[in-house]
């Protein structure tokens, strides 16, 4: 295995993007019997959805099932710096006595090649980007033999690739505004498709991590989907949740709703194994500096009470996608921060620095993150507004693993065509 094989699957990958966010599950589906239906050969699977908190809560709950003496697999997006951060599985090997340790393992580039060539020998190439890369996560985790499966929803719910697979247990973490345009105008309208994961049979939690008038929309799609339980967080389960090594209080409402799916799994809970995750880029700390992907307003309210909460006033370094409540976002991070640099990360998504100083009073510009956190003035520095800007500075910060091809997702278009 050479780099360059794994660069010939970026470069292939790369013009995937021009097909654009198509929401949908009749391709992936077809594709996935093409493949032999991998998705069936995943062990037992949790699917995870919601507008915020899906990716600590999938840390969460692998972190849970691995306590267990099981073997894990997981599929997030988007990935920080590195397709490959995007599926993670356990090595062969028996838990034994570090069971509570992380140990998660990005996928080599060997495999996910592997995988690639499997999907695009079954007309893979026809598909979008995320629709690709679904198929060859499920490919790769097929293939490793795991116990537990856990998947994190891309965009939306009800139509997202991920959904075409049959989970044991659906959890929303929570719903609030976020992807009005694609997703619906309303709280009810998002939070409909986000409970579109829920299906007959299953086990379904419905977390506390959104705002509480979505939650009787989302009962209602379960109960209409027909799940054999369902479980809703409530302060209770958040009070008894135990020590949580990711900081904030919004932790232990994703925490509660990590117990509450892998009690619906019917496994043994170990609940000391929370206080061993970690989530890159979620309130992550490198010396003086805080890295947090905060990217709308209620992620940004969450990351505010967290610093507070710490009696922090830090420095913050912001880029912002142009289609975000950028408005919001700085509603709620102003009151708690000292000072604002305003800067892009480098993608065509990213609002421009001078755009985005305009909604903080008193900020600053800087053309790139090197320059603005040069610019930065001594004490904390927060990072966030955008997980990609979390990634470069992740690279610049940690030396973390950084693809030679920039490939994401493409930009979300309001005007979908829908199976």
């Amino acid at each position: 295995m050479t780099a360059s094989a794994y660069e010939d699957l970026l470069a292939r990958l790369l013009p995937a993007r021009r097909f654009g966010v198509v929401l949908g599950l009749e391709r992936v589906r077809a594709r996935l019997d093409r493949l032999g239906a991998p998705d069936r050969a995943l062990g037992r699977v949790i699917h995870v959805g919601g507008t915020n908190g899906k990716g600590s809560t999938v840390a969460m709950i692998a972190a849970l099932v691995r306590a267990t003496g099981a073997r894990v697999a997981t599929y997030t997006s988007p990935h920080l710096s590195c397709l490959r951060e995007r599926v993670t599985i356990d090595p062969a090997t028996p838990a034994g006595a570090d069971a509570l340790q992380p140990r998660g393992v990005m996928i080599g580039e060997a495999e996910l090649v592997a995988a690639a060539a499997q999907v695009a020998a079954a007309g893979g190439d026809e598909d979008t980007f995320f629709e690709q890369v679904t198929a060859m996560a499920l490919v790769a985790i097929a293939a490793a033999r795991v116990d537990v499966t856990v998947l994190e929803v891309g965009l939306g719910g009800r139509l997202d690739a991920t959904n075409a697979v049959a989970a044991d247990v659906a959890v929303v973490t929570g719903v609030a505004m976020d992807h009005a345009a694609i997703l619906g105008a309303t709280l009810a309208a998002i939070a409909s498709e986000k409970g579109g994961i829920f299906k007959r049979g299953q086990g379904a939690v419905i977390g506390a991590s959104g705002e509480a008038a979505a939650v009787p929309v989302l009962v209602a799609a379960a109960r209409a989907a027909g799940v054999r339980e369902l479980t809703i967080v409530e302060d209770a389960a958040v009070a008894a949740v135990p020590l949580v090594g990711l900081a904030g209080a919004h932790q232990r409402r994703n925490a509660a709703a990590a117990i509450a799916a892998v009690r619906a799994l019917g496994l043994p809970l170990h609940g000391g194994a929370l206080a061993h995750v970690v989530h890159p880029g979620r309130f992550e700390r490198i010396g003086d500096v805080i890295l947090d992907g905060a990217h709308n307003p209620h992620g940004a309210a969450a990351l505010a009470a967290t610093l507070g909460a710490l009696g922090l006033r830090p420095t913050l370094i912001i880029a912002a996608s142009s289609d975000k409540d950028v408005a919001g976002i700085a509603a709620a991070l102003a009151p708690a921060v000292g000072a604002v640099i305003a800067t892009r990360y480098q993608q065509d998504r990213a609002l421009a620095p001078a755009a985005l100083a305009a909604f903080f009073a008193g900020a600053t510009t800087a053309p790139d993150l090197r320059a603005a956190l040069a610019a930065a003035p001594a004490g904390p520095v927060l990072v966030a507004g955008s997980l990609v800007l979390v990634g470069e500075a992740r690279v610049r910060l940690l030396g973390a693993p950084a693809d030679p091809y920039v490939v994401t997702d493409p930009p979300a278009s309001p005007t979908l065509s829908r199976d």
